[in-house]
């Protein structure tokens, strides 16, 4: 077995955590749930990750400085009181303005509306404003989710100079 890599008895072998690189987990300004951003949290864990989970009600102003000062591998979104169209386009925008995160893929998923009509359309949209994709709770499931995470490419490792990263 790999050096970096763990077994779970009965289960199979897993990368160490943080093996991957960093994911930033967060809820939106105007959502207080916590449950989703801890569960979210463990799954992408399990996949290798280092997660910093910002919790929940997070300031746009927040997510932002929080992306550029960690430079994630993934930013993950989530929503549990309907408002995350709304929260996630604005959320989005402000991100993507950002020229270090432009190409940083990042994720939304849950309610994203009171209503569950149209959530295709509402999905669409929030990927046409920059989200790389959308996981709406009626639509999908966590193995969408989790293979959409498995899916992409492990984070560049830090070169060394010396013995040391740089």
């Amino acid at each position: 077995m790999a050096q970096r890599e763990k077994e779970i008895v009965g289960v199979g072998t897993f990368p160490a955590p943080g093996d991957r690189g960093t994911v930033v987990v967060s809820g939106l300004a105007s959502d207080a749930h916590t449950w989703n951003l801890v569960y979210l949290q463990l799954v992408i864990e399990e996949l290798g990750y280092r997660v910093v989970n910002l919790g929940p009600c997070v300031p746009d102003d927040v997510l932002v400085a929080e992306c550029r000062r960690i430079d994630p591998a993934l930013v993950v979104i989530g929503s549990v009181n309907g408002h995350g169209r709304t929260d996630g386009l604005r959320a989005v925008a402000r991100l993507r303005a950002c020229p270090e995160l432009a190409a940083t893929p990042m994720v939304i998923g849950g309610k994203l509306t009171v209503s569950d009509e149209n959530v295709g359309r509402h999905a669409r949209a929030l990927v046409a404003a920059g989200f790389d994709a959308v996981f709406p709770d009626q639509a999908s499931d966590a193995a969408d989710f989790t293979a959409f995470v498995a899916s992409l490419p492990p984070a560049p490792q830090p070169a060394l100079s010396a013995g040391r990263p740089r």
